[in-house]
């Protein structure tokens, strides 16, 4: 898809990722709709000519008003980018259901939300491109982030459905999922912490700038699916073919938390 004119709506745009892909989009042509909960972080991103919501994506209310005032003022929505996502690094059989059903509602049903209002829209224009921002959990789970996998599992699954369901229509899906990214996530996650050796790892992580990157370059060739680093690729393929060994592994890095 050529990005140069297209109007595009990015979820947790105020920082990381999101924020990134702001960048990025905007350097290719793209008008702008972004939303978050900081509204100061979605007009840095934005810059002068960006659209801003700010507000809590897991309420209906702030998801039709960020699709109706991008309408509004743009007329159309392109692409879709559903980035917004929080975690928690709490194992799941102890995990509070409270804390548990507020990650899935704004990692899977938030999501799930922007997308039921866009698609209509899309599917009358007959174009369009929904971008779910998934994670390397989604495609291995993470003992450390159990709860927060099986988020992304879902989102995975639900954007592969979304991608047969709306193939008549013109209407593409493409899941991103990056490995560690150089964000803010660990000081967001709403409890507890990752393990020492993960830490350790992520010196090693890609930039938000860097993954944004390539989000962009996978919409412009209509890409199925981006692993990001793509040595990413190299893990998912060891998990599914050694399966017990990388279990073991994971849960050897678990148990330093």
């Amino acid at each position: 898809m050529r990005i140069d004119g297209k109007v595009v709506v990015i979820t947790g745009a105020s920082e990381g990722i999101g924020a990134a892909c702001a960048a990025e989009f905007a350097r290719s042509g793209a008008r702008l709709s972004l939303t978050a909960r900081s509204e100061e972080g979605l007009k840095r991103a934005a810059g002068s000519t960006g659209l801003v919501t700010a507000g809590d994506l897991t309420s209906e209310e702030t998801r039709r008003l960020v699709v109706e005032r991008t309408l509004d003022r743009f007329g159309a929505i392109d692409i879709l980018i559903n980035n917004a996502g929080v975690g928690f690094y709490l194992p799941s059989w102890s995990a509070p259901m409270e804390q548990a059903r507020g990650l899935m509602e704004l990692n899977f049903f938030a999501l799930l939300g922007m997308t039921q209002l866009v698609v209509p829209h899309m599917r009358a224009r007959g174009q369009g491109m929904i971008v779910n921002v998934s994670s390397i959990g989604g495609k291995m789970t993470l003992p450390w982030l159990t709860i927060y996998s099986a988020s992304k599992y879902a989102v995975g699954s639900l954007t592969e459905g979304l991608r047969m369901e709306l193939r008549r229509d013109n209407v593409k899906t493409m899941l991103v999922c990056p490995g560690y990214v150089k964000t803010g996530f660990q000081q967001h996650v709403t409890a507890g912490q990752a393990p020492e050796s993960l830490v350790r790892s992520r010196r090693m992580a890609i930039t938000a700038a860097e993954c944004a990157l390539a989000i962009r370059r996978g919409v412009e060739r209509d890409a199925r699916t981006i692993v990001t680093p793509k040595s990413g690729w190299i893990l998912v393929a060891l998990a599914r073919l050694f399966p017990a060994l990388m279990e073991a592994r994971m849960a050897a890095m678990n148990e330093t938390a």
